[in-house]
């Protein structure tokens, strides 16, 4: 499964040789192991790297368990490197012959379906879980002091003696907010040390409150929606659950950032859009946040000497021998920008994004 490090690995990798990058979608739905294996050795049978060729074959014959629903592998032999990374997510198939890793695809798959946290709740406790690519990586659990209700007319019903109705309700109210602290606590340290930026609660509306108001403000930030579900739900449910509201809470975010990308680049103001601007704002080291729709992709061309990247090359003389030919001049963009410290939001598709042309920037500067 891949990590956060794996994709700096892959983005910091850069070869004397050609890498191929093959993405193949292996779900069980869309046909079974023969027939993803054929599609495969259809993908990659004209391609003139014979020893990248046989290692991917070799890779999905004998180590490959097709029990997920993707692949991503990545092979330069003359530089001893292979990288394989199976998913429980649909992998959208396709093949790329780069100096670096193709890591577009992988980055889209990681954006819409990396690490994210659940937290279901109820007054006495709460059960902690970490997806990653569609699979459950780990839960834990966390049970705080039993919370005992009481009946009114006790062993005294004098309203606001102690052990009186008032004072028991007084009792079960400090109980619940100990165990909603801990039960914070428990959750922070977890998602912490699993490096969790995205967090979805689910309980009934009044613990789920309870929950958030004892999270640091911090944490508070990290947490994209909320659900209704019982604490006893098995993992599938709450997974289910979870990527259809995380899934809204996404398209909310994406519509907040196109909207600051249009907006900013209308006003001059920290944005652009367009692939001419947007490559110009790459090359010169600006882009903060690059915007792409899933699925996006231009031919382009890139220099020989700097990997200064450019949607037409001069017309002629020597400037134009420069510059070679790429088949996605976006996957290098996707590429450079991380390098750069930058990040990468991939959208689905946007009526508005795609009259801006289809891709665009929040500048650092």
């Amino acid at each position: 499964m891949i990590t956060e490090n794996d994709l700096r690995e892959l983005v910091e990798f850069n070869a004397s040789a050609p890498v191929l990058s093959l993405y193949l979608g292996t779900d069980p739905s869309e046909g079974n192991t023969d027939a993803h294996k054929l599609r495969a050795r259809s993908m990659i049978k004209d391609i003139n790297l014979p020893q990248d060729v046989e290692a991917i074959n070799r890779y999905l014959d004998h180590e490959y368990n097709w029990s997920g629903r993707g692949v991503a592998i990545f092979s330069c032999a003359p530089e001893g490197f292979f990288r394989a990374f199976p998913t429980g997510v649909p992998v959208r198939s396709a093949v790329h012959i780069s100096d670096r890793p193709s890591v577009k695809i992988l980055t889209e798959l990681l954006d819409n379906y990396g690490g994210y946290g659940v937290a279901l709740v109820d007054k006495q406790g709460a059960r902690l879980f970490h997806f990653h690519l569609g699979s459950l990586m780990e839960q834990e659990g966390v049970v705080g002091e039993e919370v005992k209700h009481t009946k009114q007319g006790g062993s005294s019903s004098v309203h606001g003696q102690r052990g009186g109705v008032a004072g028991m309700k007084h009792s079960v109210e400090e109980q619940v907010v100990r165990n909603m602290r801990e039960s914070a606590e428990f959750a922070v340290r977890f998602f912490e040390s699993k490096h969790i930026r995205r967090i979805l609660v689910g309980g009934t509306d009044e613990n789920v409150k309870q929950f958030l108001g004892s999270l640091p403000k911090a944490w508070q930030s990290l947490v994209m929606g909320t659900f209704a579900i019982s604490l006893t739900a098995n993992h599938a449910e709450v997974q289910a659950r979870a990527l259809e509201v995380g899934k809204q809470a996404e398209l909310r975010k994406e519509d907040s950032i196109v909207e600051q990308v249009i907006t900013g680049a209308a006003k001059l103001s920290g944005a652009v859009v367009g692939l001419d601007d947007t490559l110009a704002a790459v090359n010169e080291g600006r882009v903060q946040t690059l915007v792409i729709p899933e699925g996006f992709r231009k031919v382009g061309y890139r220099a020989r000497e700097d990997g200064h990247l450019l949607v037409k090359p001069p017309l002629e003389g020597a400037a134009a021998e420069e510059y070679e030919k790429v088949f996605d001049v976006v996957d290098l963009a996707v590429n450079k920008v991380m390098r750069q410290g930058g990040d990468v939001e991939v959208i689905k598709a946007n009526e508005a994004f795609e009259k801006a042309g289809n891709i665009g920037a929040v500048l650092r500067y």
